[in-house]
This record gives C-alpha cells, structure tokens and sequence, in this order.
C-alpha cells in the first residue's frame, strides 16, 4: 500500500480531541419479545433447516411408502338363551351374558388362528412380518443388536403363525361401552374387502367356537353328575341297608306298637304301686292308731274294723248302756249289776283279743304289702329300663333313617341336575344379535399423505425450533461487549468482520483491499490510540485465551495498517513453539525470536524486512536450550522505540503459554482477540485473571471473525454497527462505485485512512 500525503507524526500531541472509548457499552436487559424470538429464528435459520430437513427425511420416507388403511366395523348384542332365561326355577340368569367376558372371548387366540388360517392372512405381506423386505434401518438396528447380543437372531419362518397373530391383534378392534351391552368388531387393512370380511368371519367362529364350549362343558358337567350318581347311589343303598339291618339286629318293632305297649305295661305298674301305696297308708294308720290307744274300744271307734269286731263293739256299747240303765234302778251291788258287769268285762276282753288278733291282721298285710311294693318297684325300673333302651334304639333307628333319606334326597337332586343338563345340552351356547354386520368401505380411514406431510413438517420445525432455542440457550460464548461490560479493565476496541476465504489477509499484498476489515483494523488502531492518552503505543502486545481465535490476523493486520501509513512497524512472533510468521511473509529465513533468546544470533541477525514496509522477526526454531537473554524481549522493545518503530508481538495464546503473562508486563498495550461466536466468556475471563499487571492494568478487547448478518440480527447494543446501509456503502460492486462519482472504492479508503491518521 502506498500513501500520497506525508505521515503525520505519531506522537503530535492532540488534547482538543476526547478520547473516550469508540464503542460504549450499553446493557440491556435479557428479554424476550417477539422480535427477539424473530432475530433467533433467522440467526438460527440454517441449523432449523438442517434439523427439519434430518428429521423430514425419513419421515418422508414412511409418509410416501404408506398406503390406504381401509376400515370396517360390526356391532352386535350376546343374549342368552331364551329357554335358559325362562326358567322359573333359576332366577340367577339374565337375559344379557357379560360384554367384557363375551370381549375377552372374540380375543381369543384360537379364533385368531382359526381366522388367519381360512382367510390366508400368513400369505399377505401386510400381517407376515417373513415376507417383507427388510429395510435398511432394520438392517442396521440387526446389525447393532448383534454385537451386543452374542446369541445368532432368528429370522421369522414363512410358516410361522406366531409372528402372524401380533399382527393381527394390532388390526383388530373389540371393544363395547360401558353404559351399552353392544360389542364391536372393527378390523383394518389396505385390502378393503378383507377389512370387510374380517369382523363377519370373527362373529361366525366366535359363534360356533361359543356352541362347541358350551357343549363339551355341558358333557364333561354331565359326565361329573353321572360318576357323582353313580356314587350317591351307593352311598344311598348303604344308609338304607345300615337302617334295615340294625332294625333287624336290635329287634325294634313298629314304632306305634312299641310306644303302645310300653305305655300300657308302665301305667298298669305304676297303678298297681299305687294302690299298694294306698293300702300301706291305710294298714299303717291302723296299726299306728291301735298301737297309739290303750283302750282297744275305743281305738276301734276311730278306724275301720271287720264285721266281727264291729259286732263286738256293738254288744259292748250295748252291754254298757243297760250296765247304766240298772245302776240307775239298782245300786252296784245287785245281782244283776255284778252279773253284768262281769259280762261286760269278758266281751271287752274278747273286744281286746279280738283287736289284737287284728292288728296283728294288719301287720301282716303291711309285711305282705311291703314286699309286694318291691317287686312292683322292681319291675318298674326294669320297665325304665327297657323304656330307655327303646328310645335310644328308636333314636339310633331314626338318625340312620335320616341318613338315609338325605342320600336320597342328593341323588334326586342329582338326577334333576342330569336332567337338566339334558335339556341344556339342546340349546345352544348363545344368541348373536347382529346389529350391523361390516361391509367393504368406500374410503380409506385416517388423513391422506398430504396431512401427514403438513404435520410431520410442523413437527419437525417445532423440534428444530425447539432445538435452536436449546442451542441458543447453551451459547456462552463471547459475541458482542455487551457480554463482557461486567469483566473489569477491558475496553472494547472493535468488532472485526468475517473474512471470506477470497478476502484472506494474503491478498492484502496485491493490493486488493476489503473495505469493512479494513475499516474495522482503523478502528481498532483508533482505539489503541485513545486509551493511551492519544497516541499510539509503543509497544502492543496481541494475543487470544485460545488458539484459532485470529490474534495473529489482527496482529499482521495491524503491521500492516501501520506501515501503509508510513509509521515504522516491528512485527515480533512472540509463539515461539508455533509461530507462522515466516511462512506468511514467505520469507524461508531460519533464524528468529529463539536463536535470538539463547543466545545463537544477534538482534540485526533476526529482523527482515518485507517489500511492504513491514520488519518482522520470526520465531525460529523451537529449542529447549536454556535462554541466555532472560530480558531479551524488554531489549527488543528498547531498540526498537530507540530506532522510532512501534513494536506489535504476536504472542502465543494466554492459556498456553507463559511468555504471554511475561510480555504483558512489558508492553505498553495489550490487546485481547476473541473469536465472535466461538471464544466461551470464562476462558475469556479466566486470560483476563492470568494478563493481570500493574503497568498494564486495561485491556483492549477486539471481537474477530464477526458474521455480520448473523450479528445484526442479535439484539445487542452493536447489532447495527454492520447494517445493510454501510455494507453497501463499504461494497466495492461497480454499481455502487458509479453512485459516488467517478472517484473509485479505494481512492476513498485512501483519503479515509489519511483523514483518520492526520488526526
């Protein structure tokens, strides 16, 4: 680059100017509006594309290879039989059987088979999984299941009907209502006649599979009641014979005839022991009142005594009534009174005999009434006895009887049930009430391919949306000052725009320039010069938190911006282990930075000068060989002020390196490069902590390798700092170039780039 007007000097003092920072920070607030969410969509459009189009592909892909699914449904009501529900006797049945048993029936595996069988579903593609051609990603997913499972995978057989019935469960439907009995059958398939046939087919096996259940278990019940028969009548002849024969051994008569005669025997006993009871009573109250008295007489008078004795109490009585009527005529010594009297006396000593030859009667009576009350008693207890025996015989006879009566009555409940049975066995297993039968649909069910293109690519946006606000959310990475106002001692010092891979810096040579990075490398050169008091430093040190993030681009940058301005420049490779700056300048030269700090040359062995008017010291060879010039670099920079050049080291990364921190110290100005986009802001951070110094106590920041669309589209305070305007303003299109006359793009960099180093 050649200049046509004099260089100002670099060291004019220019204290009318302000020297406030070029870009002031302003922070905003984190918000989300609709133009923010409008701003992410756009910055964000490319990885939504991809996300749509990786996720549209293979939905496309199964979208277009479906075909119609055609759908036909029956309904119907499961009664039961009518003579069944008409029976007075069982009031346990109901006119409707159980819907979700009746379900559960029309699942059933074996009409699952019985349905693939007749109907030939095991020769259809749609429900053999064998006659399909395995896709790639079945391919893949075999593949991977193989080095995972060390067991060989089976292929599904042609033959096999297990494979087969999954796929048919999944096309068939039944199900009913809760608040309805009726049962529906729906069956899908892209063959619509078999979608028809389906459910009528399932009903007529579901029917016939219901008579042949009912039937086998009404035989197999009739054959149970038939061996329990068989058993009960044994068991009924045994009871029977037990009775008849303990009847029999015990001698038991008829019932009546016992308890009449044993009534008959009792009551004659228990009258005969009371009458001798009474006569006992009778003899003993006559043996006690004669005993008792001592005038037999009068003893007589007060019980019942026999004829003779009573006549001989009469003639005494009379004997004493005319002794009475003499002594009144006479006196007691008359002849007749003493006759009399001696009269008197000897009928009551006969009286008195004749009592005693009676008690004596009475006496024996009781003795012979006493042993005769034994002998009743005797046979009354034997009479108990047998009386006992009887009953618990007649009882013992009765429970066995009872027995088998019972017997009885189980085997004639039995044979009711056989019979019953019997009857059953005529009726058929249910009634099928077929509301609607299925018949082959005219549509196809479900949404077209259209639809579900329309939703697959909704979908896939959300997720893509989705997906870029989950990115979005993740970034934190530096991409505007915005971002780095709350780190201390860093002012900001430009944003750098992206350079196309046509615009690299090796065309700056050629003498073709990019206007924007060329604006943007002015502007960074504006502000190295006001925040060292309005002159430009001696020294500048360039470095990154990592590599790749364009130090060394700015750095030559900067060289070269400088020697374009006539200002002597000293381009220093400070990466000693990776530096590229004679490979940039082409120079082929071996000697560097590292002979020069151990000591292998000299300080004018290891500076060159390029065609542009730039000097630079390349790194050299790398060695481990102890530094001999501890100070080699503060040396540098004392010859190069005392020669008039302004020094710019091109240092290894903060992160990597050591000699960074070092040359911190000891230059004037540090500029810190970060990646737009890519630098995280705690590495950023984390450089800024290592950089710290006393000398250099602020650092300029320079965000490199901007995306200028994509930063405008951000919502921070710079986003407009590359608008559409001064893009094309800085465009050197022709079309653009004839609008401002006839002065040419890069005769108006020039008198800008003058305009900006006079002042």
């Amino acid at each position: 680059m050649t200049i046509s007007t004099l260089p100002p000097d670099r060291n004019l003092p220019i204290s009318p100017m302000r020297y406030d920072p070029r870009f002031q920070v302003e922070t905003r607030a984190d918000t989300l509006d609709l133009a923010s969410i409008y701003r992410l969509v756009r910055r964000r459009m490319i990885v939504i594309i991809a996300i749509t189009m990786l996720l549209m592909a293979p939905a496309a892909i199964v979208i277009v290879g479906l075909k119609p699914t055609y759908q036909s449904w029956a309904r119907l009501i499961v009664h039961q039989p009518l003579a069944t529900s008409l029976d007075a006797d069982d009031k346990s049945h109901s006119d409707l059987l159980d819907a979700k048993s009746e379900t559960e029936r029309l699942l059933s595996r074996s009409i699952a088979e019985r349905v693939v069988r007749e109907l030939r579903l095991d020769a259809r593609e749609e429900f053999n999984p064998a006659l399909r051609k395995t896709s790639f990603i079945e391919r893949i997913r075999t593949k991977l299941r193989g080095l995972l499972d060390t067991k060989k995978p089976t292929s599904p057989l042609q033959g096999n009907i297990n494979a087969i019935i999954p796929e048919f469960y999944k096309a068939l439907g039944v199900w009913h209502e809760d608040k309805s009995d009726v049962i529906q059958i729906s069956f899908s398939s892209t063959d619509p006649e078999l979608a028809a046939a389906v459910p009528n087919r399932v009903i007529g096996i579901y029917f016939d599979e219901r008579k042949e259940s009912a039937r086998g278990r009404l035989d197999a019940a009739e054959e149970w009641i038939r061996q329990r028969i068989t058993e009960q009548k044994v068991r009924a002849d045994t009871s029977r014979d037990a009775a008849r024969n303990y009847q029999e051994s015990m001698d038991v008569v008829s019932k009546e005839d016992a308890q009449e005669e044993r009534i008959k025997s009792f009551l004659e006993l228990t009258g005969r022991e009371g009458k001798i009871e009474e006569s006992r009573v009778e003899v003993e109250t006559v043996i006690s009142t004669l005993e008792a008295a001592d005038n037999a007489s009068v003893a007589a008078q007060n019980i019942v005594v026999p004829d003779s004795i009573a006549i001989k109490q009469r003639d005494l009585r009379g004997q004493e009534q005319d002794l009475a009527r003499l002594l009144e005529t006479y006196d007691g010594n008359a002849e007749a009174v003493v006759d009399l009297r001696r009269q008197i006396q000897a009928s009551r000593a006969d009286l008195d005999l004749a009592t005693k030859q009676y008690l004596q009667t009475m006496r024996t009576k009781l003795v012979a009434l006493d042993h005769e009350a034994e002998a009743v008693q005797s046979k009354l207890v034997v009479a108990n006895e047998k009386r006992i025996r009887d009953a618990l015989v007649q009882t013992e006879l009765l429970r066995l009887e009872k027995i088998a009566e019972k017997e009885q009555e189980a085997l004639d409940k039995l044979e009711n049930q056989r019979r019953d049975l019997a009857a059953k066995a005529m009726l058929p297993g249910a009634e099928l009430e077929v509301l609607t039968p299925s018949t082959v649909p005219l549509t196809s069910t479900g949404r077209g391919r259209l639809s579900y293109l329309v939703g697959a690519l909704l979908a896939a946006i959300s997720a893509a949306v989705t997906a870029a606000f989950v990115i979005e959310m993740w970034d934190r990475t530096v991409r505007s000052f915005d971002q780095t106002a709350g780190m201390a001692r860093t002012i900001p010092a430009g944003l750098i725009p992206r350079l196309a891979r046509s615009e690299n810096s090796k065309t700056m040579f050629a003498h073709m320039p990019v206007p924007m990075f060329d604006e943007a490398i002015r502007t960074v050169v504006l502000s190295l010069k006001q925040s060292n008091g309005g002159k430009l430093p001696n020294s500048i040190l360039v470095t990154s938190a990592h590599s790749g993030d364009g130090k060394s681009l700015v750095a030559r940058s900067l060289a070269m911006e400088l020697a374009a301005a006539a200002i002597p420049v000293l381009l220093v490779d400070g990466d000693l282990r990776r530096g590229k700056l004679d490979a940039f300048f082409r120079s082929g030269v071996m000697c560097g930075l590292n002979e020069f700090l151990s000591g292998q040359a000299d300080f004018r062995d290891i500076v060159y000068h390029h065609p542009s008017g730039i000097d630079f010291i390349p790194a050299g060879k790398y060695s481990l060989q102890r530094r001999v010039r501890p100070n080699g670099l503060a040396e540098i920079i004392e010859m190069s002020i005392a020669a008039g050049q302004i020094v710019i080291f091109d240092s290894a990364p903060v992160l990597a390196s050591t000699d960074t921190v070092h040359l911190t110290a000891l230059a004037e100005r540090t500029l810190a490069v970060v990646r737009w986009g890519k630098t995280s802001r705690r590495a950023f951070e984390f450089s800024l902590q290592q950089m710290k110094s006393s000398r250099n106590s602020e650092i300029l920041v320079a965000i490199n390798n901007v995306n200028s669309k994509n930063h405008a589209l951000y919502n921070f305070s710079d986003s407009e700092l590359f608008s559409k305007s001064l893009m094309k303003y800085y465009d050197p299109n022709p079309e653009y170039i004839t609008r401002n006359g006839n002065r040419s793009i890069l005769e108006i960099v020039r008198t800008m780039k003058h305009h900006f180093l006079l002042h």
